[in-house]
């Protein structure tokens, strides 16, 4: 496992000590949290990247596939 050190202020590390909260473990939840945010938000930009420079759908087609769908059943 690697290593990571931040600095904070002294009165910050002082309340941290006011309570029993192991806080390696939360700061871990929460780089873990974060990345799966950026990674979410890095995929929807890139799926509208991609959507962008697509040709769209001809009016009515949505409606055709769905009917399709239903009448083949």
């Amino acid at each position: 496992m690697a290593v990571i050190s931040v600095r904070i202020p002294d009165k910050l590390k002082a309340k941290m000590k006011e309570y029993d909260i192991n806080w390696s473990e939360e700061i871990r939840a929460f780089i873990v949290l974060r990345i799966n945010e950026e990674e979410k938000r890095r995929t929807i930009e890139m799926m509208h990247e991609l959507l962008a420079g697509g040709t769209p759908a001809k009016e009515g087609t949505a409606k055709r596939y769905v009917r399709e769908d239903r009448d083949s059943n």
